[in-house]
């Protein structure tokens, strides 16, 4: 029975990529010296925010995920991220290999939510692995499923995700709406004659100040 360790190296801003992304490496090690032919590689991605300190800003832009602070006690748990995969091609012992991790930008995102609303420090990740070992046997291939129980923890730097966002997304941001509201606002724009749909946030922004006491 083969013997898996993994570890997570550095997760980068992938500036490439055809939409938003960031890349883990991975080290993948196999203890017992059998040669490993291939591995198909799933992972789920989760975020531990459990395991961080907030300052007032990030617990006032936190607020809509978790609740009130004194709430933080039973609400501040682990979350899915993402799934991703990738294939780890054949070694013995050791072996370094990417895993793509595919982002979104969407505040209506959980995880965006989160990554949005902190200032700086790290994100704590956990990344938990499973998928299909392929051996080489004596007799031929043999076929291995890696245990649940393997994993690896990462702090994620704040940095790296809004360096990332921002080659994507450069001062700009998405904010989905119901279709109605989508029209009015279009309606507002066309009657008022705006160029921009940020010049009409500005605008309805601007008047709903002034109307407040």
């Amino acid at each position: 029975m083969s013997d898996f360790r993994f570890t997570v190296l550095e997760v980068v801003a992938e500036p490439y990529a055809m939409a938003p992304q960031l890349t883990a490496r991975l080290r993948v090690e196999e203890t017992t010296g059998q040669r490993v032919h291939a591995i198909v590689l799933r992972c789920q991605v989760r975020v531990e925010p459990q395991r961080r300190r907030y300052g007032p800003a990030e617990q006032n832009g936190l607020r809509g995920l978790f609740g009130e602070r004194d709430r933080w006690a039973d609400t501040l748990k682990p979350f899915q991220w993402m799934q991703c995969n990738t294939t780890v091609q054949g070694f013995t012992s050791r072996s370094e290999t990417d895993l793509a991790l595919p982002c979104t930008y969407d505040l209506d995102v959980i995880g965006t939510r989160y990554l949005h609303a902190l200032d700086a420090g790290d994100v704590p990740l956990a990344f938990l692995f499973s998928g299909t070992v392929f051996l080489r046997g004596t007799s031929g291939f043999e076929v291995e499923q890696i245990p649940w129980a393997c994993e690896a923890r990462h702090a994620l730097p704040v940095a790296v995700w809004r360096q990332m966002i921002d080659s994507y997304y450069p001062n700009t941001g998405w904010l989905r709406v119901g279709s109605e509201v989508l029209t009015q606002l279009a309606d507002y724009r066309s009657r008022h004659g705006l160029v921009s749909w940020d010049e009409t946030m500005q605008k309805l922004l601007a008047k709903a100040a002034r109307k407040t006491p």
